[in-house]
């Protein structure tokens, strides 16, 4: 193991430790929101994948976010599978979701390829409303706390769902930094760099595309049955536009093509909007100030402007 991915490892380790420690002292109100926030940032390092390393920018990820919230929750409405196989099922709902967009829309590039994402993520939108007796449509549906067990752990019990969030987003960081150090993770580097000279020097280009859309929409999907397990409410709000928008956001913010990027923009978007959110209606567009100065004095992110000045080792 080289210096510098000692260095990541133990960088991660401690922000896990941190998470961990922070349990035991935060008050409810962001105890709770930490949890919320832990999630979704599993699923903006999905999205980071694809994005940040692939170069791949789609507007269409809450389809896989949704695929995972829906492959469990009507799978433990319906079918009456218990919370571990049901969320299993939800990964590999948005597994297979990407592997089946990716094979359609990876024939296109650029502006196509937003268009195309963005078009697959509101038939899935529109899918789950037509079908409103079955998914309850916009109403969505709750899942009864005593189905959110696994074994003896109940994870509608706050400190229990704590820790089973910060356990996704460990799961999720190791997974990103493995995928970053290891060769496939430098092809899709290369490809994000220049895809034409990876082309040229014989990677099959559309594979290793396809196969961070694939990543990309399990960790989206684990994040989506996740959600839904720990916080006990599934709704067709989270496979809506904006929920393809806000992991670009929280990518942006913290830094494209870093592995904490995500979890740093999660955090400061959330807590942005639930402060400013407080003592005014408008609170998008201080959301949206915000994003711009970021983008105009660092254009790389939070965690890329660290990179930049101060760890250049920095995953």
């Amino acid at each position: 193991m080289s210096g510098a991915t000692r260095k990541g490892v133990v960088l991660h380790l401690g922000v896990v430790a941190l998470l961990a420690g922070l349990q035991f002292v935060l008050p409810a109100y962001h105890h709770g929101n930490l949890a919320r926030v832990m999630v979704l940032a599993s699923f903006a390092l999905g999205y980071n994948v694809m994005f940040g390393y692939t170069g791949l920018l789609s507007l269409g990820h809450a389809m896989f976010f949704a695929a995972g919230l829906y492959g469990m929750g009507l799978a433990m409405r319906h079918l009456g599978l218990p919370a571990l196989p049901a969320l299993a099922l939800g990964v590999l709902c948005g597994a297979a979701l990407a592997a089946l967009v990716g094979l359609l829309a990876l024939r296109t590039a650029g502006v196509a390829f937003m268009i195309v994402t963005l078009m697959f993520a509101q038939t899935g939108y529109l899918t789950i409303l037509y079908f409103g007796a079955f998914t309850r449509g916009d109403e969505g549906f709750v899942i009864p706390r005593a189905a959110r067990r696994i074994g003896a752990l109940d994870l509608s019990e706050p400190t229990t769902r704590y820790f089973a969030a910060l356990l996704l987003l460990g799961l999720c960081l190791f997974a990103t930094l493995a995928l970053v150090r290891s060769s496939t993770g430098r092809v899709l580097i290369a490809i994000r760099e220049n895809e034409d000279r990876a082309r040229m020097l014989g990677y099959d280009v559309f594979r290793y595309k396809l196969l961070a859309m694939v990543i990309s929409g399990a960790m989206a999907g684990a994040a989506g049955a996740a959600y839904g397990l720990l916080f006990g409410y599934v709704g067709a709000t989270f496979a809506s536009v904006q929920y393809s928008i806000f992991p670009l956001l929280w990518v942006l913010l913290g830094g494209a093509g870093t592995v904490l990027g995500p979890l740093v923009g999660t955090l400061f978007m959330f807590y942005l909007i639930d402060l400013s959110s407080g003592f005014t209606s408008a609170y998008m567009l201080i959301a949206g100030v915000a994003l711009v100065l970021l983008t105009l004095f660092a254009p790389r992110g939070l965690m890329g402007l660290v990179r930049a000045r101060l760890v250049p080792w920095l995953p």
